[in-house]
């Protein structure tokens, strides 16, 4: 398995932006294919992002379509998350996570990184 570790999370106001970063450990980290989540208090986690193994393959959650971009760079074995025009509902504890296929469950988790959006 890969060890994740997000960073990049704050506190940023309605209308603002930020970039998450996943760092992972190992040198398998272009096998898998990597999501973002989040949890809100009191919610479930839900799905927000996914990217495929070489980076040519995205799907977002409706809720964030035309506004968060997923990314990676599988050099630096890193994956990203740009936020922009974030809303009050965006705030969540955002994870990261990793599978090897898009039929298998995602098995390696980070942490995870706290995002507020003041309104």
């Amino acid at each position: 398995q890969v060890q994740l570790v997000e960073s990049g999370g704050g506190l940023v106001q309605a209308g603002g932006s930020l970039r998450l970063s996943c760092a992972a450990s190992g040198r398998t980290f272009r096998l898998y294919a990597m999501g973002w989540f989040r949890q809100a208090p009191g919610k479930e986690r839900e799905f927000v992002a996914e990217i495929l193994r070489s980076g040519g393959s995205t799907g977002y959650a409706d809720s964030v379509k035309g506004r968060f971009t997923i990314s990676r760079d599988n050099a630096k074995n890193t994956v990203y998350l740009e936020m922009n025009n974030l809303k009050p509902e965006d705030t969540a504890v955002y994870y990261c996570a990793a599978r090897l296929t898009i039929t298998s469950n995602f098995a390696s988790w980070g942490p995870g990184t706290q995002v507020t959006v003041s309104s």
